[in-house]
Parts: structure tokens; C-alpha cells; sequence
């Protein structure tokens, strides 16, 4: 394909921001439903189901010339279908470098590369501060869940688990064979985490979740905080102040463990 894409459908919530974001919304299809941002743009455009279950024949009856997909988000065997009809773009960044990365390439597919020069500043500056000024003395051992019916987290080699070394927290189960793992109440207890971190997403954890942790001590006696999934683990545009934010909830989490030792 030669030029900017006209006719570009989304499979990705990120991937989706990130297109609107860059300046690329006009030539957006169809997403899925789970692309809620940016909300006042994406109103007048169509889903077409989930991440995981997507309707394939209409996503080629749209005639797309860019489809954007992601290996952890969908299915390989969808992708692999869609590839043989329409060209398609997978990003799949396993670290923050990665990430910023494939922002740049996203940009440059879209025909706009210059967009992506500033928000890699802010990334690179956000990240050095966040180096220099790291919470604590040393990081905070993290319990990062992601489901809790079973108990499941985040292992050394996803997105989430590079973001969260960078922003000064240590990932209790960087260890693990499994980049999404199942564990156990027991086991998570055994990995003595200073903080756990409830994120809205996938599963979206409450207040009352927090509250009855951190009450039951489930967990035994760690700081249990909630926040926002998509800071942690969206790829892209987000990144410029989601990285930004989530390091502001490592540090109110190294205060409150600071609090707590004293």
C-alpha cells in the first residue's frame, strides 16, 4: 500500500486512540466496542463486536486499507484470516521502548510522522524524571492484578511489567512462565508484596474490592490501591500522560508503605 490509509478499522482500544489522536480519525470505519476513546470522535463510528470475537466478513465487507491488531488483544487465527484479504498491521510492544516505537511506526503509516516527535519527548522526559526521582529507597515489591476469579497478574516479559520498573515498582511475579498467570491467594502472599494494585481493567476493581482487601488482609498487610488499567498497559498516544499518571501512583503508594514502616 502506497500513501496514507483512507479506510482504516481498529481492533485495538489504544491502537484506536492513538489514530484519532494523531489526526487519522476521518479514515476510522469501524472499532471495537471496547475503543471508548476519544469519545466525542468515535460516536459516529460503527463497532464491529469485540477484541476477541470481531465479525470478520464485515470487517472485509468495509473494504479497509489498514487494519490495526494486536497478537495479545486478538486472536492469532483472526488475524492470520485477515491478513489473506486485507492488509493488516500487528503491534504487539512487549516494553515501553517497544511501544514508543511502534508509536512511531503507527505514524508513519498514517502518513503523519511528525506527529509522533513530540510525544516521544514527553515519553523520554517523563521516563528520565521518573528515573532520577524513583519512589522510595528502593522499589516497592507490586502485586499487579489482573483478574481475581482466578487470581491472575503479569509476568517479566509484558508491557505492564517494563512500565512498572520504570516507574519504581518491582513485579512480584516477574519470574513466572506464563505472561498472564494464575496464582493463588497463598502464593501471592508468599511474594510478600509492599503494594497491590487493582487496575479498572480488564476486570474493573472498585472501591469496595480495595476496601475489603485491604480490610480481610488477604493479601497479609500491603498497601492496596486502585488504578487506571489503561495507564499501565495502553500502547501509544496514552502513554504521553498515561505514564505520567501511573507514576504518580507509584509514589503515593511509596509514601503510604513509608507511612506504614514508621
Amino acid at each position: 500500500m502506497t500513501g496514507a490509509p483512507q479506510r482504516i478499522v481498529s481492533l485495538v482500544p489504544s491502537a484506536t486512540e492513538s489514530v484519532c489522536r494523531l489526526g487519522g480519525g476521518r479514515a476510522l470505519v469501524a472499532c471495537t466496542r471496547y475503543c471508548v476513546e476519544p469519545a466525542a470522535e468515535l460516536a459516529r463510528v460503527p463497532r464491529i463486536g469485540g477484541t476477541k470475537n470481531p465479525r470478520l466478513d464485515a470487517v472485509v465487507a468495509l473494504g479497509p486499507d489498514l487494519v490495526l491488531a494486536n497478537a495479545e488483544e486478538n486472536r492469532p487465527e483472526d488475524i492470520d484470516w485477515l491478513r489473506a484479504r486485507v492488509p493488516v498491521l500487528v503491534q504487539t510492544p512487549c516494553s515501553v521502548d517497544e511501544a514508543t516505537a511502534a508509536l512511531v511506526e503507527l505514524a508513519a503509516r498514517l502518513g503523519v510522522p511528525e506527529a509522533a516527535a513530540p510525544l516521544v519527548r514527553e515519553i523520554d522526559r517523563i521516563l528520565a524524571e521518573a528515573a532520577v526521582g524513583a519512589p522510595g529507597a528502593a522499589p516497592l515489591r507490586a502485586f499487579y492484578a489482573v483478574w481475581p476469579k482466578p487470581w491472575m497478574t503479569v509476568n517479566g516479559t509484558t508491557f505492564v511489567h517494563d512500565l512498572m520498573g520504570r516507574i519504581g515498582l518491582q513485579n512480584v511475579a516477574a519470574a513466572a512462565a506464563a505472561r498472564y498467570p494464575s496464582t493463588s491467594v497463598d502464593e501471592v502472599r508468599s511474594w510478600c508484596p509492599d503494594v497491590v494494585l487493582l487496575p479498572s481493567e480488564p476486570w474493573a476493581f472498585t472501591a469496595a474490592d480495595r476496601d475489603r482487601l485491604a480490610r480481610e488482609r488477604t493479601f497479609g498487610t500491603p498497601v492496596v490501591e486502585l488504578c487506571d488499567g489503561r495507564d499501565f498497559c495502553w500502547h501509544g498516544v496514552h502513554m504521553a500522560a498515561g505514564i505520567r499518571r501511573a507514576w504518580n501512583v507509584a509514589c503515593r503508594l511509596a509514601t503510604a508503605a513509608r507511612a506504614r514502616r514508621a
